[in-house]
């Protein structure tokens, strides 16, 4: 059922004291994916019941309700504006196509025919693997976006057209001179304004721009890793925005069109904010904060942010005069929920609650503390609701990637935890995405000091007095995963239970799994990557034994349990499975749960709250809060 609009100007429900069901941590988020279209006029939403997800759209303000599809059995990743009547939708589903993959797919969906068709190149669907670029060329909206497709007018990786007023899908001819083309940029006018070459090979890139009928190469060096990205143009559009690493950091230096010299750096962010229509580049994403190049854009996000004081807020989207601007809301008096804020009116306007049945949220404290070899640590406590901040059960939930980060934002798993009552530590170990840097100090770091790191978080709280060392089990997924095996078979002193949910537990067969899905070729990026965090030559290095979980099982002194997705292409199930078998002959106590068609982001509901239950239900049993 449709959650009803609250359009109660500058009234915000603030969050029941009361206690929130597992189930609904579990499941997949009530409401999500909120989206303005350009006029402001409207706005679209995924609504979630079960693993059935509709795009459903409404009117501004007032919640008309003026379409919407249910998508299918995809997953359903994103949803954005062409223009005022179309929606572009991103799902992905788990298969075959060559090898088994995720694959990424893209639907529109007209809002005055309700129609949902799914974009195709001739007979064959298209594979999308890059950002699509929203364009008006002509006065028609016209979509552009890197992918791959099989049929009888084209094979391969390209460069596709659509035009939406028409439903045509085409293949634009690359450039001339372009023959390893991994990335591109298209400008306003729908012209391919930069193309971004790769070879593999010689690990030589080449950034090239169009002049007289022809590309030439504009810039070039060498990578083995860190490729340049091109990010979108100036705020002027007259320059091309590079994201290259330079010295320990990440830097957006701009292209000059005119003469194609280099101009001042434009600054350090996670993300560039992107104008809809040219692709400029109208602000970037800080680790805390957004910062507009335009001061009045910066002075309406001012706005927004002091409508919400002491609470998070993100931006979602905002129409393309920015007078409306909807974010995404975490924090003490709001709880977790979606909102409106129009600039001319200076009002807010809650739009609902991002999970049907969140009576209440834990705090979360920012917290820092010293590693062994002194590196500052940060990281966030969430804590349990009425209880004293002493003598606490912990679970230890560090994060995937490894090159991610958590933050203050709403987290569904840190929540649910909490609200069983315990505190939960989500530590920002090396290698965590804090800047370039802080990333950087993780290379060859890999279950040594980044394992530390997490272990150190322990005993700060417990020098603190907030925790009981004693009573401390380790949770996480993918390099989480990883660490929490790392955490019990190499420090079986610090916790007493550990759960894995699609976790490395042998990194040779990793290494070597990452090569057949290279198609077999040793030195390719992906390889790279991962020898540079774990420090070793290659999955035949026998520095590899020390960091492998699986070759510690003897060590393991508290139960494991480990949960895998049979449909996870990011880490295979066989990870945990190996696993299993190892601890099992080594007669420790370890429980494998199988979650059915389910992949590494836990994007079912079932299997995501079936995941949720099987640990909370260890925890209990291994590590009571009471």
């Amino acid at each position: 059922m449709w959650i009803s609009w609250l359009f109660l100007a500058g009234v915000h429900p603030r969050a029941a004291d009361a206690d929130t069901p597992l189930n609904v941590y579990g499941r997949l988020p009530s409401l999500e994916d909120w989206a303005l279209s350009p006029d402001g006029t409207k706005a679209a939403n995924v609504q979630t019941k079960g693993d059935d997800r509709y795009v459903l759209i409404r009117t501004l303000p007032g919640g008309q309700l003026l379409g919407g599809s249910r998508v299918g059995d995809e997953k359903l990743r994103s949803i954005q504006w062409m223009d005022d009547d179309n929606l572009l939708i991103e799902v992905s589903s788990t298969g075959r196509w060559g090898w088994r993959h995720e694959w990424f797919q893209l639907l529109t969906y007209n809002v005055p025919k309700r129609k949902l068709v799914g974009l195709r190149v001739g007979e064959s669907a298209l594979i999308v693997a890059g950002v699509p670029m929203i364009r008006e060329v002509n006065g028609a909206t016209t979509l552009f976006v890197f992918g791959q497709a099989s049929s009888h007018a084209v094979t391969g990786w390209g460069l596709f057209r659509y035009n939406v007023a028409d439903a045509r899908m085409k293949v634009v001819p690359a450039p001339p001179g372009v023959k390893y083309a991994t990335d591109g940029l298209v400008d306003a006018a729908g012209r391919v304004a930069a193309v971004l070459e790769y070879n593999n090979d010689d690990k030589k890139w080449d950034l090239r721009v169009p002049k007289e009928g022809r590309t030439h190469v504009a810039a070039s060096g060498s990578a083995t890793i860190d490729l340049p990205q091109l990010l979108g143009f100036s705020a002027a559009g007259d320059a091309i925005v590079v994201q290259f690493t330079e010295n320990g950091d990440r830097v957006w230096k701009p292209l000059m069109l005119k003469d194609e010299s280099w101009g001042e750096p434009l600054g350090s962010f996670s993300g560039p904010i992107v104008d809809r229509k040219s692709g400029r580049i109208i602000g970037g994403v800080g680790w805390t904060d957004y910062v507009f190049f335009d001061n009045e854009l910066q002075s309406r996000w001012n706005a927004v942010q002091s409508a919400f004081p002491g609470e998070r807020v993100d931006l979602l989207s905002s129409s393309d005069d920015f007078s409306k601007i909807l974010v995404r809301v975490f924090g003490p008096a709001d709880g977790y929920v979606y909102a409106l804020f129009d600039w001319h009116s200076r009002h807010t306007f809650i739009l609902g609650k991002a999970y049907d049945g969140l009576a209440s949220v834990a705090e979360v404290r920012a917290i820092s503390y010293s590693a062994g070899d002194g590196l500052t640590i940060p990281a966030y406590l969430t804590l349990p609701r009425g209880k004293a901040a002493a003598n606490l059960p912990l679970v230890v939930l560090p994060h995937g990637g490894p090159a991610v980060a958590d933050t203050d934002r709403f987290h569904w798993w840190a929540q649910a935890l909490a609200a069983q009552g315990y505190a939960v530590l989500q530590p920002n170990y090396r290698g965590s995405n804090l800047g370039y840097r802080f990333i950087a100090a993780g290379f060859g770091e890999f279950g040594r000091k980044m394992q530390t790191d997490v272990s150190d978080g322990v005993r700060y709280l417990a020098n603190q007095g907030m925790i009981d060392p004693k009573r401390v089990c380790i949770v996480g997924a993918s390099y989480g995963g990883y660490a929490a095996l790392t955490g019990i078979t190499m420090q079986p002193e610090v916790y007493r239970c550990a759960v894995s949910v699609a976790g490395l537990s042998d990194l040779k067969r990793m290494l070597q799994w990452t090569n057949l899905q290279s198609g077999n070729v040793k030195d390719n990026i992906s390889q790279r990557y991962w020898d540079r965090f774990m420090g070793v030559t290659g999955p035949n290095d026998p520095a590899l034994s020390a960091i492998s979980p699986i070759e510690h099982v003897n060590a393991v002194q508290g139960p494991v349990l480990l949960i895998h997705g049979k449909d996870d292409t990011v880490v295979p199930y066989d990870q945990s499975d190996v696993m299993a078998s190892a601890l099992k002959r080594a007669g420790k106590s370890v429980e494998l749960v199988t979650l059915k068609h389910e992949d590494h982001w836990l994007s079912r509901s079932a299997t995501r709250l079936q995941m949720l239950e099987a640990t909370v239900a260890f925890l209990m049993a291994n590590n009571p809060p009471d």
